[in-house]
């Protein structure tokens, strides 16, 4: 085989592109490139794909909106769909305002079918363009929200079992979700199904204004049906169960909690369910994309957040550029891109972090170093957007943000970065000492830099990072192991990954053999129930079925605060019922959560049988629509 490029190449070639622009300096491609070499961060597949092409297509997300509920409407939606995923990129629809099934057509004697053959063209869609000689096939994220008539048949697209005429299997299913319902679900009452040709502007408001509508439509009689919110709820977790969907977006928090609120109300986020922005039928919001490898900051028993703030200063400069580089797909795209000037900045490899640092996930050190390292990024890209307005001028929807209030992410939910010493109990401060864990930000200094201009209306979004954290070697952006050894299946082959620290601490107890390999894959990956080892070590190296949902909420709420955005925030549950999962998306919704789940990760009730342990690995197995989204990966 002819090599066409190597990654050193790769690197250049992106370090050249994103530092493209009136700004252009020879020392901050190069900066960029050892950036890029050294793997302090990276930017998405489809920049590293993309960058300096004939089709400089970089974007990772598009969110639609439909142009109109009408043949017109919605059939040009669905050529931007196509457009989009012919260059290689994710998207996220509403449908909230397409009518339900047997509303009146204006205009003829019929009436809608609803949303179901709708949705199987948008799905026949993603499966038709496929980016080229069958490379992938398109990916499409819906969200519904849950008082639309149609929501029980939107439920049924990606079950088994049925009448396979009236599936959509290869579209991606989300609910956006009103408080309204989830406080019906937990009183027990009843929940009224509407049709937005008949109800209209639910979906153009939320809070209080959302309450008073759809009490008014209901005081009224103009819903098609009342159930129990509960028994809702329940078909939903069944379904969540059996496919892993539909992922749990919460509608108000994203709205009110959102730096874009000055420009509209976002009715959906996208394909990885971790950007939150306005689009609109002439809008067609984007992200561009790019994820910090947190492991290039741990040195010994110290974790350097001066050059963490550093790199995420760097980075945001860079995705910056990005948007004025960019190729776009539609015209609806350059436009809102351009217009506000939203960026994603995430992670990888914060389980390896605590590997690292010898803490449990579930840990109290591993809280509060969660907590800072993410106000690190935060203050520094929140720094590195206020600088580049001062030079550049700030993107054209900043007055009246949240921004120009001098309101930060943390305002937004009412609370602020905790580093008063007084504040702190003992066990917090010894915590802090141990790991040099003293940084303190000036928030009140960056705040009055901010009222005057910023340059990107978001900042912070974290995404699954799947292609990427393979690259670099690191466990997948802020998820917990799922098996301490398993087979990773990808469209390049399968490989086996094995837990190098694990493996590493067990070396240095002498305690590393091929017995001991083979009892951790008796126990699919697990050591909880291997005697010899010390429990200092179990506790390190819990998976996340052993670390339970609960946590990983916890910690996804803590950080929240300083994601302007949201997150990818899968859920793990070995054996998952209702019961469990209700309280999962109740515990996540008053924890102040935008994203309350993206996947639900499950295990097979049965594993596989291992005939040759010196030659078999555990294998990890999900249903086929939780394959990881390369769109996103950062």
């Amino acid at each position: 085989k002819v090599v066409k490029e190597r990654p050193q190449y790769m690197f250049l070639r992106v370090a050249i592109v994103v530092n493209m622009g009136s700004d252009f300096c020879f020392d901050k491609v190069v900066e960029s490139y050892n950036l890029f070499s050294k793997g302090y961060y990276t930017h998405a597949t489809p920049t590293l794909f993309n960058a300096g092409t004939k089709n400089q297509q970089m974007a990772s997300c598009f969110l639609l909106k439909m142009k109109d509920d009408s043949i017109d409407g919605i059939f040009d939606t669905i050529h931007d769909c196509a457009k989009i995923s012919k260059f290689a990129g994710g998207i996220g629809i509403s449908v909230h305002e397409i009518r339900g099934k047997g509303s009146l057509i204006r205009g003829t004697n019929g009436v809608s079918n609803g949303l179901r053959p709708m949705l199987q063209v948008f799905n026949q869609t993603a499966r038709y363009v496929d980016q080229g000689g069958g490379k992938r096939n398109g990916s499409i994220a819906v969200y519904l929200e849950p008082w639309h008539c149609d929501i029980k048949d939107f439920l049924e697209l990606k079950v088994n079992g049925g009448d396979e005429n009236n599936k959509a299997r290869d579209l991606f299913l989300a609910l956006w979700i009103p408080d309204l319902f989830l406080e019906r679900v937990e009183k027990g009452l009843d929940w009224s199904l509407m049709s937005p040709d008949e109800c209209p502007g639910l979906n153009k408001v939320y809070g209080n204004e959302f309450k008073e509508l759809y009490e008014q439509y209901e005081a009224e009689g103009k819903y098609r049906e009342k159930i129990k919110a509960i028994d809702l709820m329940k078909r939903i977790n069944e379904v969540q169960i059996e496919t892993g969907v539909p992922y749990m977006l919460f509608k108000d928090a994203s709205n009110t909690k959102s730096n874009q609120k000055n420009v509209g109300v976002i009715e959906s986020s996208n394909l990885c369910a971790e950007i939150i922005e306005v689009s609109s039928p002439t809008e067609t919001a984007v992200c561009n994309l790019a994820s910090i490898n947190l492991t290039k900051f741990v040195v010994e028993n110290y974790f350097d957040f001066t050059a963490l703030e550093k790199v995420a200063y760097t980075a945001v400069t860079n995705l910056d550029r990005v948007i004025d580089n960019n190729t776009y797909p539609c015209k609806e795209a350059k436009f809102s891109n351009e217009k506000n000037r939203p960026i994603g900045l995430g992670v990888q490899g914060l389980a390896d972090v605590f590997f690292l640092l010898k803490i449990s996930f579930n840990s109290k050190e591993a809280s509060l170093i969660n907590k800072k390292i993410f106000e690190t990024i935060y203050y520094g890209a929140v720094a590195a957007s206020a600088d580049r307005a001062e030079k550049y001028g700030s993107y054209s929807t900043f007055e009246g943000s949240p921004f120009s209030q001098g309101q930060l992410q943390f305002d937004l939910w009412g609370v602020q970065p905790d580093d008063s010493v007084g504040a702190l109990s003992i066990e917090e401060l010894n915590i802090r000492k141990k790991f040099h864990y003293l940084p303190t930000f000036d928030w009140d200094a960056l705040k009055l830099k901010v009222r005057k201009g910023m340059r990107n209306s978001l900042l912070t979004a974290l995404m699954p990072t799947a292609s990427t954290a393979s690259i670099l070697g690191n466990y997948e952006c802020f998820e917990p192991q799922i098996s301490n050894i398993y087979v990773r299946s990808t469209s390049a082959g399968s490989f086996t990954v094995i837990n190098k620290y694990l493996v590493n601490d067990l070396w240095k107890l002498n305690m590393w053999n091929v017995k001991m390999k083979d009892q951790i894959i008796r126990d699919d990956g697990s050591i909880q129930k291997i005697a010899e080892i010390p429990e200092n070590i179990k506790n390190i190296y819990k998976t996340a079925w052993e670390i339970g949902p609960g946590h990983i909420i916890d910690l996804s709420a803590d950080r929240g605060i300083y994601i302007d955005q949201s997150q990818s925030l899968n859920i793990f549950i070995e054996k998952p019922d209702r019961r469990k999962l209700k309280q999962c998306h109740l515990h996540a919704w008053k924890k102040g959560l935008k994203t309350g789940m993206y996947y639900l990760r499950s295990r097979p009730a049965a594993m596989a049988m291992k005939p040759s342990l010196g030659t078999q690995f555990i294998e990890n197995k999900q249903p086929q629509e939780q394959n990881e989204c390369e769109m996103c990966s950062a």
